[in-house]
């Protein structure tokens, strides 16, 4: 598919973390770069003058942006760093091999030791991260070493040679930190307990580790032992606030390809994330049109062939957020939870913002088949027989209950079509009553349009629950248009959606382009709604006692009202005064009136 311009691929890009690259014509990978607001960092590029003609250079190169979304600027400093060692772009600075992030290395061997390192060794070993800060690596340490005591040499402490004494206990045992396993003076089973503890901390679960702190910090403050409880608070506060591995990258995931989709009533978007030696070295969207009405499980086993096909792929497993059929020769795993889960939703989330960028692109290019599609897709959502090209939403205003209004917006084709916007003033109820208020303005509004022979909506909306979706459905009852025009209520807590005769609310996607539809008429009838009750209250505030005067009219009160900002200033001014704004007839009419009321 050709790529749009670049100032459409710029203003479809997310307000997210996340990685961008830029290629060339010839789909050469220019460049790689981090951003914690991915539309704002690469706008920048287009937005202001470079001194470096390097930068220059590449920029008047760039004709496809593509981006990877993730979580933090952590994740996308480390996602960046992979992507450069692995996709070499043309303008990165060149990342030597030995530059790289540091892992938290939990050793394959009787009584494991725990260390940082920046080599990742296939020994078995368990290495978690990659980290982006040294010191992060050693406050992990020091804390898991002040929990569980645990050695540091590095001594081969097989069975045999313990039991023939080759090792002494060296000074870490008499300061504490180890309990001396080299003179087996700890067994096995206890030293492995404190390591799967350990293990836990590292991954994420700090729930045991933050007790036990919490506790020993108590102690020490009930001894009175204040400066040791003052340490143990700043650990527990480290621990607390850290957050222990990125969710994009993880050691134990190697040579997988990672498959999810988005779809909708046209399409299917299948995102692909290559993960290598524990990190995403390449992620794709491809976008493909349904034809036949094709379920997401025979879009995604026909994108998943497709792309394997195109970038050459090796691996023998893949993740997927269902099952799929892909034959015998490849393993299909569907994780449920852990690392290889967030993978999967994070792969998902790549998939949602893409078809997001598409409709953006879509409506920019081109806005008729963006009307098509989105009509489509509430049709769809909303249950409805026909495309609601033709919508009303109705609102009722009454503060404190006065001057009881109500408004009713159009849109037509997805649009707001204000010429056809109504002000309601009610007339048939006392006080503020938000059910027969609704019942009263339906009526009136379907009945005026079938008096005029003009066109029925396909969708009517009314902002609220049941009762007011009830007083809309007598309305129409009333008119012989029940089940002729649809008719729904929003509740504005939960953005639920209720329909006639379902006791069980509609709950639509909260990204979702047709709750974004409805909530749009819904705000904007009580906007117009609002305006309206605004009007009529300044109005009613206007009809003081300048109206009793024999020839002011409105204009000529509201004038006044500009010019001297009340009436008690308007009664205590001179001719002159009065003259100079109005005239000096309406000026000596003034004046009169209020002598006579005086006199009276």
């Amino acid at each position: 598919m050709e790529s749009p311009p670049l100032e459409v691929q710029i203003k479809t890009l997310p307000l997210s973390p996340g990685v961008y690259l830029y290629y060339d014509k010839k789909d050469r990978l220019l460049y790689v770069g981090k951003a914690k607001k991915l539309k704002k960092r690469v706008a920048s590029y287009f937005n202001k003058s470079h001194d470096s003609f390097r930068i220059k250079t590449m920029v008047k190169n760039i004709h496809r942006i593509e981006h990877i979304v993730v979580d933090t600027e952590t994740d996308a400093l480390l996602l960046e760093n992979s992507l450069i060692k692995s996709r070499n772009p043309r303008y990165n600075i060149m990342l030597r091999d030995d530059k790289t992030y540091p892992w938290l290395c939990i050793k394959k061997e009787r009584f494991p030791r725990i260390f940082l390192t920046r080599k990742m060794i296939k020994d078995g070993s368990e290495y978690f991260g990659p980290y982006t800060s040294v010191r992060t690596v050693r406050t992990l340490l020091e804390l898991v070493k002040t929990l569980y005591p645990i050695r540091t040499c590095n001594y081969d402490l097989q069975q045999d040679k313990i039991k023939e004494g080759k090792f002494k206990v060296c000074l870490e045992y008499h300061i504490g930190n180890c309990l001396g396993p080299c003179e087996g003076l700890q067994d096995e089973t206890s030293y492995n307990r404190n390591i799967e503890a350990i293990r836990g901390i590292v991954k994420g679960d700090f729930k045991d580790a933050v007790q036990y702190f919490t506790e020993l910090m108590q102690e020490h403050a009930s001894r009175m032992e204040f400066e040791d409880a003052q340490r143990i608070k700043d650990k527990l506060d480290v621990l607390t606030r850290y957050k222990a591995k990125s969710t994009v990258v993880n050691a134990t995931i190697s040579n997988v390809d990672v498959f999810s989709i988005a779809s909708d009533e046209a399409a299917g978007y299948v995102n692909y994330l290559q993960i290598n030696h524990g990190a995403i070295t390449r992620s794709h969207t491809m976008e493909l049109k349904k034809q036949l009405d094709e379920s997401d499980k025979e879009l995604l086993e026909l994108a998943i062939v497709e792309i394997r096909n195109r970038f050459d792929s090796l691996s023998t497993e893949i993740y997927v957020p269902f099952h799929v059929n892909l034959g015998e020769n490849l393993k299909v795993t569907i994780p449920k939870a852990g690392d290889k889960k967030r993978v999967v939703e994070l792969s998902e989330r790549n998939a949602k913002f893409f078809r997001q960028e598409q409709f953006k692109t879509i409506k920019i290019v081109d806005p008729d088949r963006h009307v098509n599609r989105l009509m489509a897709q509430m049709k769809a959502d909303l249950r409805l027989d026909e495309e609601p090209r033709h919508m009303e939403c109705f609102d009722n205003s009454n503060i404190q209950g006065t001057n009881p209004v109500a408004a009713c917006v159009v849109f037509k084709d997805g649009k707001p079509s204000k010429k056809d916007y109504r002000h309601f003033n009610i007339k048939t109820v006392e006080g503020p009553d938000d059910f027969a208020s609704m019942e009263e303005v339906v009526y009136r509004r379907y009945r005026r349009l079938m008096e005029e022979d003009e066109p029925l909506p396909q969708l009517v909306i009314v902002d609220g629950g049941k009762g007011q979706l009830s007083s809309g459905v007598i309305a129409l009852e009333r008119l012989g248009l029940r089940g002729k025009v649809p008719i729904i209520g929003i509740a504005k807590r939960l953005e639920e959606l209720f329909y006639p005769n379902d006791p069980v609310p509609l709950y639509l996607d909260k990204r979702s382009e047709s709750l974004k539809v409805i909530q749009q008429m819904r705000n904007e009838a009580h906007r117009f709604g609002i305006s309206h009750h605004r009007n009529k209250r300044s109005k009613q505030a206007i009809e003081t006692e300048l109206d009793q005067i024999p020839g002011i009219g409105e204009k000529t009160a509201v004038e006044l009202l500009k010019n001297f900002r009340s009436v008690k200033r308007i009664k205590s001014a001179e001719k002159k005064e009065l003259a100079e704004v109005i005239g000096p007839s309406k000026a000596q009419k003034i004046i009169d009136f209020y002598i006579n009321a005086e006199e009276e």
